[in-house]
C-alpha cells in the first residue's frame, strides 16, 4: 500500500481491513504500508500513519502494488521520484492498483497507458486529461494486471474483487458479510453523482441553452426547439452539440430530467407520477426506464438509498 501526505484514510484502511479479514483462519496476505523515505505520513483530519517500508529501497517481489488516493494526489503525481519508483516496483509486481485518485498517480507514472480505468466521479476529467480511457460510471475496472476503483469506499469493492480473484467468491462473500458491505453493488457511480457530467462547454450559446434546460427540464426540449434557442440550423446544431457536450441532445435532456427527478425523490415524499410530471417525464414508467438507463437503479431504490439513513 503506497501512501503520501493528505491521503484519504479510508482509501487506505478499507482495503487493509479486507486483506486482513482474509487472513482469519490462515495467512493469505501480508500488508505493508510504504512511503518515500519510509517515514510516517498525514492522512485525513491529521491522522498520522506509520510506514513499514521505504519505496526507494524495496527490492523484493511484490504481489499487489496498490496506490491510495486523497487530496495529496496532485503533489504525489508530480513527484518524479515517486513515479519513477512506482514504475520500478510495478515491473516486479503481479498486479498494480489505484484507489480513487490513486489512479491519477498511476497515470502520471505511465502505468495506465493503453488501459481502461476509473476514479472518483469528481476526478474522471483528471484521468481523461492524461490520455486515459475512462469508464466514469464504474465502481472498479480491471484491465489486465492493472485495476482502479472509484472513490473512497470503492477501495473496499476493489479489494474484495482481488480476494475473489485469488481465493474464490466464498471467501470474498464471508469477508463482505463480516464487514457488513455488499459483495457487489447495484448501479454505478452515476447514482452518487446525479449532476450531469458532461464536458465543459466554451460556446456561449450552448452554455446558455444547457442552463435553460436545467432551469426548466419540463419544457418540450426537441432538437428544433433547442436549435432555435442556440440560433443554429437543426443539422448544424445536432453536430455541434454532440461534439461539444459529448452526448446527443436527447441524452442530455434525459440526464437533466433524471437529475431533477433525483433531487425531488431525495427531498420529498411526492408519488412517482407527480415526480415524473414535475421533472419532465410523461409517466412514472417513463421515469423508471430513464432511471435504469442513466443511474442503473429504479426510482424507488434511489429514494430508499438517498432520502434518509432510516434512523427515524
Amino acid at each position: 500500500m503506497v501512501g503520501y501526505d493528505r491521503t484519504a484514510l479510508l482509501d487506505l484502511a478499507g482495503p487493509v481491513e479486507v486483506f486482513q479479514a482474509a487472513n482469519y483462519g490462515e495467512p493469505r496476505y501480508e500488508v505493508t504500508v510504504a512511503t518515500l523515505g519510509g517515514g510516517p505520513f498525514t492522512a485525513t483530519a491529521g491522522v498520522r500513519v506509520e510506514a513499514g517500508a521505504d519505496l526507494r529501497t524495496l527490492d523484493r517481489p511484490i504481489d499487489t502494488l496498490l496506490v491510495v488516493g486523497g487530496w495529496g494526489y496532485d503533489d504525489a503525481a508530480a513527484d518524479p521520484v515517486l513515479t519513477t519508483n512506482l514504475r520500478r516496483l510495478a515491473s516486479r509486481s503481479r498486479r498494480v492498483a489505484g484507489v480513487c485518485t490513486g489512479a491519477v498517480v498511476l497515470a502520471s507514472a505511465g502505468l495506465l497507458d493503453g488501459k481502461k480505468a476509473t476514479t472518483h466521479w469528481a476526478f474522471t476529467g483528471e484521468l481523461e486529461n492524461r490520455g486515459v480511457e475512462v469508464e466514469p460510471d464504474a465502481i472498479f475496472v480491471c484491465d489486465g494486471q492493472v485495476s482502479t476503483s472509484a472513490g473512497v469506499t470503492a477501495g473496499i469493492d476493489l479489494a474484495l474483487a482481488m480476494v475473489e480473484q485469488d481465493h474464490g467468491p466464498a471467501l470474498a462473500r464471508r469477508i463482505a458479510q463480516y464487514l457488513v458491505v455488499f459483495l457487489q453493488r447495484s448501479g454505478g457511480q452515476s447514482q452518487f453523482s446525479v449532476h450531469t457530467r458532461s464536458k465543459p462547454v466554451s460556446d456561449g450559446s450552448l452554455r446558455a441553452l444547457l442552463d435553460d434546460i436545467h432551469a426548466d427540464p419540463t419544457r418540450e426540449w426537441t432538437v428544433p426547439v433547442m436549435a432555435r434557442k442556440a440560433m443554429m440550423s437543426v443539422r448544424h446544431f445536432a453536430r455541434v452539440f454532440s461534439r461539444n457536450v459529448g452526448v446527443s441532445p436527447a441524452q442530455y435532456v434525459e440526464r437533466a430530467r433524471v437529475e431533477a427527478a433525483a433531487d425531488r425523490l431525495a427531498s420529498t415524499a411526492d408519488p412517482l407520477d407527480l415526480v415524473a410530471r414535475q421533472s419532465g417525464f410523461g409517466s412514472a414508467e417513463t421515469l423508471r426506464r430513464a432511471f435504469l438507463r442513466v443511474l442503473g437503479v429504479s426510482p424507488g431504490s434511489y429514494r430508499a438509498r438517498f432520502r434518509t439513513t432510516g434512523v427515524a
